[in-house]
């Protein structure tokens, strides 16, 4: 094929997955340039390894970006909403794969967050400063919203974080009296929040069921999956707390693992649904097959 043909095909980061009477769409928000730098609990030159051998770069690993769409109900619900406009151009690309999807912004009800960092909330807000969903009510985790939007938290929190603060705080007065704040337990009909803390405080995963089909999204519990599948007690700088995000990490695996329960993730390869089988002391991912007749 010519490079002016292959440069035609649409590459849209969009595809569905059947569960039950529902749709799980997977979008592709793009990827971030990354450095083995940010790995926490692991000596560089391991870390290194374990991204060659997972056939991922070591000097420049991407972190891939996902967001998830869920169709069935009585309106479409988008599980995170990713960068937006405000990071690299290698980001921002959820709104073509939501285009892609037929659908514009107006149409999504309820947008579920996993936690309030950028690339989950930054398309949530527009450049100019209005809400990229107008019609959608945003439901973000309580215990996130206690530490994000606490009252003189961004004046407590360092400076290289008082953004991440201006952030959250900018989305709530966007959003206003359609922002909801849930606890663990069923946000919407057929989908549950399932809190993950340890990334963030407030962390939570949402597990959507529909009949006798259920799947986990589970937000940041993975970001590079050759490290942190074969290394669960690997993290990153962005961890709050990263010691009890490893045990979150380790806890999920495992259940995962047990129970051969479809999984997915924001930052899993896309199109990032799949499963975890144990693997000597770790954990290593199997993905789910798709078809177009599936």
């Amino acid at each position: 094929m010519s490079t002016s043909r292959t440069a035609e095909i649409a590459r849209p980061g969009v595809l569905p997955w059947t569960l039950g009477d529902r749709v799980v769409v997977a979008l592709n928000d793009g990827f971030l340039a990354a450095s083995l730098g940010l790995v926490q609990g692991i000596p560089v030159d391991e870390a290194a390894c374990l991204q060659r051998d997972g056939f991922r770069s070591a000097e420049t690993p991407r972190i891939t970006v996902n967001a998830f769409l869920i169709l069935g109900g009585r309106a479409p619900v988008l599980v995170d909403a990713g960068m937006g406009s405000g990071g690299p151009a290698t980001l921002g690309h959820l709104p073509s794969a939501l285009r892609a999807c037929g659908l514009a912004p107006e149409d999504i009800g309820t947008v579920l967050v996993t936690h309030l960092h950028s690339d989950h909330i930054g398309g949530l807000v527009g450049p100019d400063g209005a809400a990229s969903f107008p019609n959608a009510e945003v439901v973000i985790p309580e215990a996130e919203a206690a530490y994000w939007l606490a009252d003189g938290a961004e004046a407590r929190a360092p400076d290289a974080a008082k953004a991440g603060f201006r952030r959250a705080v900018a989305l709530a007065a966007t959003y206003g009296d359609r922002l909801r704040r849930a606890g663990a337990g069923e946000v919407l009909p057929g989908i549950e929040a399932v809190p993950a803390p340890g990334h963030t405080p407030g962390h939570t995963a949402y597990r959507v069921q529909s009949g006798d089909r259920s799947l986990l999204i589970w937000g940041d519990v993975v970001h590079l999956p050759a490290i942190q599948f074969a290394r669960p007690e690997v993290g990153l700088t962005f961890d709050v707390d990263g010691a009890v995000a490893a045990a979150t990490r380790k806890r999920i695996l495992d259940r995962a693992a047990a129970e051969r329960s479809l999984v997915a993730g924001m930052h899993l390869d896309f199109p990032a649904l799949g499963y975890v089988r144990r693997d000597g002391a770790g954990f290593a991912w199997v993905p789910e097959q798709w078809s177009v007749a599936s």
